[in-house]
């Protein structure tokens, strides 16, 4: 590790072999955390290249523990994180009403590390089990819809980084890499990223899996569409900006989607939500998601037709007995 920190301190990139290995290394702990502190500050001073997100994507690839869940078409939606912004968990509420909506889900989720409560400390506080055994996640994606894969039981990496991470408390490039590594290989997947220059690596990058993907970035900063500014939307076929309008109906204030200042607030937030007495700028926003990763799929013939599906979703009560069937089988 020292020879790749000198390598990197002089101002030089990794390759993709390089970058892999490295990773490799600290998933199998042969690394110190004063090392790997100062391998992750190197990304927080300068931009990550393809080649290294590529090699870090194939460490935790390899390194990963497999998972089975069958033959069944599943989504991802999930944020880089990192946006600085403290929305509630849009992303994870946002696949209940997908599940709620028949399509199956397989939600990869991290707790939060710049955040006050990533997907995994909400499900947590919700009263989801972590599990890494396929067949119970099968029977859960089943039974209810949807499953959730707590990434550290499923990359030895991500578990040897999380204390350093939750200490840094600031976006790294294990962020970026949370979305490219979900073990269930999605057919479909909604990613939102926190700024441009993330937009163009991820299209690049999802472009050579021959999937459909939709990636999205609020032009205000948000890693989801958050109706408060202009989204930009890149899909295999190209990009489009939308407005809030077009795309929730209204606009939304920044103050009226933020997440709560402890895990305990942020599962109440999304309680409320999921029990359809959500505010209208919540259920705008999660609407918007929700029915942006259906239209990905590619199963509705346009935006409109994917929205009235999620708002059928959320108001019907479908989304809330995902959830109730979900803890029902902890």
């Amino acid at each position: 590790m020292k020879n790749t920190l000198q390598h990197l301190f002089e101002h030089k990139t990794l390759s993709r072999q390089q970058a892999k290995d490295v990773l490799v290394n600290i998933g199998k702990q042969a690394c110190n955390e004063h090392e790997v502190t100062a391998f992750m500050t190197v990304y927080l001073m300068r931009s990550i290249t393809i080649e290294e997100l590529e090699g870090f994507q194939d460490a935790l690839l390899e390194l990963c523990v497999p998972v089975d869940l069958g033959d069944v078409p599943v989504i991802d939606i999930v944020g880089t994180g990192g946006d600085g912004k403290n929305t509630f968990n849009i992303s994870t509420l946002s696949c209940f009403i997908v599940a709620g909506a028949g399509q199956h889900v397989a939600k990869h989720g991290n707790y939060g590390a710049s955040s006050v409560s990533g997907a995994s400390n909400v499900m947590e506080k919700l009263g989801y089990q972590f599990k890494n055994d396929s067949s119970a996640l099968q029977n859960e994606l089943e039974k209810a819809g949807i499953c959730f894969l707590h990434a550290p039981l499923f990359h030895p990496a991500l578990k040897a980084v999380g204390p350093i991470r939750k200490n840094l408390a600031m976006r790294t490039f294990f962020n970026m890499l949370g979305p490219m590594v979900n073990p269930a290989n999605p057919d479909y997947q909604l990613v939102g990223v926190f700024n441009l220059e993330m937009a163009r690596i991820y299209n690049y990058l999802l472009q050579r899996t021959g999937k459909p993907f939709t990636i999205i970035h609020g032009l205000d900063g948000y890693d989801e569409i958050s109706l408060t500014n202009d989204t930009k939307v890149i899909t295999q076929n190209g990009e489009q900006v939308f407005s809030a309008i077009q795309l929730g109906k209204r606009n939304v204030d920044a103050r009226d989607i933020t997440g709560g200042q402890s895990v305990d607030e942020a599962a109440a937030i999304f309680r409320t939500i999921i029990n359809g007495n959500g505010s209208w700028a919540q259920n705008a926003v999660v609407l918007a998601n929700a029915a942006m990763a259906l239209q990905s799929t590619g199963k509705y013939a346009n935006y409109e037709t994917a929205y009235q599906a999620a708002v059928d979703s959320l108001e019907s009560g479908k989304a809330k007995q995902c959830l109730d069937k979900l803890i029902a089988l902890q």
